[in-house]
């Protein structure tokens, strides 16, 4: 073979190997994150540090080992905070699991902004505020090793 055929050839091996090891890599169902609970550690005026109690379900059919977290958690469209969580836990197949995270918030900015939409002509007290959380799972072990994740949800102020 010429140098201009053998480089075709390896290339399209390349190639082929390629899509082969993309056909391997397990496809995963983004798990499901929800706030159980949420507890003030220490409050000054712009900033406060919580401890949000999570729940994350895996759909998949084969357990998750969460290495790690980060995210960002907005209420009513404003950043509320962000943060990471660096423990290590494993998320059985088609099962569930809690964990801790640590979010360093800016309340008071978020309430304000909050509160300055509320008074504009027309706006009344809101009943509830939506939350969106959106992050990524960094996950030990496996092909994948990172599976961004959003969830929102509505949390009843009355």
């Amino acid at each position: 073979m010429t140098t201009p055929t053998r480089s075709l050839v390896l290339i399209l091996v390349v190639l082929l190997a390629m899509v082969g090891c993309a056909g391997l890599s397990p496809r995963l169902e983004t798990p499901k994150l929800s706030i159980v609970g949420v507890e003030l550690l220490k409050g000054e005026l712009f900033e406060q540090r919580l401890r949000a109690r999570m729940r994350v379900q895996n759909p998949n059919d084969r357990e998750l080992a969460v290495k790690g977290i980060t995210y960002t958690i907005e209420l009513g469209g404003e950043e509320l905070g962000r943060g990471m969580s660096g423990s290590s836990f494993v998320v059985p197949r088609l099962g569930e699991a809690e964990f801790d995270m640590m979010v360093n918030a800016n309340l008071a900015g978020a309430l304000l902004r909050l509160a300055g939409r509320a008074r504009k002509p027309g706006a009344g007290a809101p009943d509830a505020l939506e939350y969106r959380i959106v992050g990524k799972v960094q996950l030990s072990q496996g092909l994948l090793r990172t599976i961004p994740f959003e969830e929102t949800g509505t949390l009843k102020l009355r």
